[in-house]
């Protein structure tokens, strides 16, 4: 908090004794005045001091402040009750929000909060964060609530709850119908997919458009690759374009997913443009990327660009 101006640094002594006495005797009494003053501590110049605001600090890279009293947000029972009941949602309302979620964890204020928990929504999974472990298993999964044209049905029940819901919003919206064609994907089906990218078209075409085993979000249980329904389901490859795709991409923010790989964004994702692939974040921080107009995960959070993979 900052304190009031001490009344020394107020007083207009120094310009009284100026003006009544010679010159001389000014000099003397003011040089009295000096040596009897107390000059203030270091402690007292820093709580003068005012820490910058997050939102600040998120516009100066490369600059690091120390933060007041880090662990704060982590400490507050609303946050601490909600991690251990494992609910996502709670524990970004007890920050204050996503925009506050967000800030807290760029100034380091958020310790609690790591961005390679693959059981927690905000988790980023990216050609430079692999899993941990690569073969991570979600404990929890349920069918997914829509019509499905793969036997990959299993979705994370959390997406499960706001993919049926968005649905039928787009539904009743005119916009036509939704379709999933795969959510979960394990490790094991993950070295199948890739490896058959990888003999049809070569590496380097498959790595912009299928993830390496362990590096998928597929294997969180939080992405989902959706197609158009309206007129008999097509295959993701037709997705975009379509009025469910529009809908998708206008709306898909208030149900908690995000278009993750979007067009134009490929030098920071390193996947071509993805418009069927969502990835499930939760209300409160798909709100704060959209409001804040961010186009992948990894500015959002600060994170470096992730064309590639380091090996």
């Amino acid at each position: 908090m900052r304190h009031a101006m001490h009344p020394r640094y107020a007083s207009p002594r120094s310009r009284v004794l100026t003006i009544a006495l010679p010159i001389g005797l000014a000099v003397t009494a003011l040089g009295a005045l000096w040596a009897f003053t107390e000059v203030p501590s270091v402690a007292e110049v820093a709580e003068e001091v005012v820490p910058p605001s997050p939102a600040v600090v998120a516009h100066l890279p490369g600059i690091e402040f120390a933060s007041v009293d880090a662990a704060a947000p982590c400490a507050t029972p609303e946050v601490s009750d909600a991690l251990a009941a494992g609910d996502d949602e709670a524990v970004v309302a007890g920050f204050g929000g996503g925009v506050a979620f967000r800030d807290a964890v760029l100034v380091g204020n958020a310790p609690c909060i790591s961005l390679t928990d693959p059981m927690h929504h905000w988790v980023v999974v990216n050609k430079l964060q692999a899993l941990a472990p690569v073969d991570y298993e979600p404990a929890a999964m349920t069918e997914a609530p829509i019509q499905m044209t793969t036997a990959s049905r299993l979705i994370d029940a959390d997406a499960a709850a706001a993919l049926g819901n968005m649905t039928a919003a787009l539904q009743n919206s005119g916009a036509g119908e939704l379709g999933m064609n795969n959510a979960y994907r394990s490790y094991r089906l993950q070295v199948a997919n890739y490896s058959s990218q990888v003999s049809a078209a070569g590496q380097a075409e498959a790595d912009l458009s299928s993830a390496r085993p362990g590096f998928s979000e597929h294997q969180t249980g939080f992405a989902v690759d959706v197609v158009a329904c309206g007129s008999g389901c097509g295959e993701i490859g037709a997705f975009g374009g379509t009025a469910e795709s529009d809908w998708i991409a206008a709306h898909a923010w208030e149900y908690g997913f995000i278009v993750r790989y979007e067009a134009g964004a490929t030098s920071v994702t390193g996947y071509e443009p993805e418009p069927w692939h969502l990835r499930y974040i939760g209300p409160g921080l798909a709100s704060a990327y959209h409001e804040g107009g961010f186009h992948t995960l990894e500015e959002f959070f600060g994170l470096p660009a992730a064309p590639d993979y380091a090996h």
